[in-house]
């Protein structure tokens, strides 16, 4: 099986009832808690506002911890083969490759578990570091899990090189590798 034929895309309501539908299979965008639950209730109330909260700079995120970060400059995408298929997301700060102790890393994906190990994640990830250039990083940082191989295997597909391990991620408390690859 090749490479699946995939686009990132800006969320938007051609793809919503997909992204509920997923979020109903128990699929979560954020691969450190679940949260498909509170997604699918914004979605619903209001899907208009859910995809302008989704895609907006301003405002804050929540800590592991409970408590608030401001929000970083950040690019999204959602994973489209024609329905959609998982999410990938940039963070950055203006004018530097660092990050905030909190960010784990610049890139962060989720693929839909009925579309793993079919080459989404890797497209996606090859597909973002033309994004990541653009907004002026020359290299940009990638974690997952020690235990995670897919991940581990998506990261080195995109020329990744090991940076070091974490022994206790502030988020999960698992070891985590921390990974450079040049957009």
């Amino acid at each position: 099986m090749g490479t699946p034929e995939i686009s990132l895309v800006v969320p938007h309501k051609g793809l919503i009832g997909s992204y509920a539908a997923a979020l109903r299979e128990g699929w979560s965008p954020n691969t450190f808690r679940d949260v498909s639950a509170d997604e699918l209730e914004a979605v619903e109330d209001d899907p208009d506002e859910f995809l302008r909260d989704l895609i907006a700079w301003e405002g804050t995120v929540e800590l592991a911890d409970g408590s608030p970060a401001p929000r970083l400059p950040f690019r999204i995408f959602w994973i489209d083969d024609g329905e959609f298929s998982g999410v990938i997301g940039l963070r950055f700060q203006h004018g530097t490759e660092e990050l905030p102790d909190y960010v784990p890393g610049h890139i962060g994906y989720s693929i839909v578990p009925w579309k793993r190990r079919r080459g989404y994640a890797t497209r996606a990830l090859s597909l973002i570091l033309p994004v990541a250039r653009a907004e002026g990083l020359a290299r940009v940082r990638v974690s997952c899990d020690a235990e995670n191989e897919a991940s581990k295997k998506v990261i080195l597909s995109n020329g990744g090189k090991l940076i070091g391990m974490t022994p206790h991620d502030q988020e999960t408390g698992r070891p985590t590798l921390s990974y450079w690859i040049e957009t």
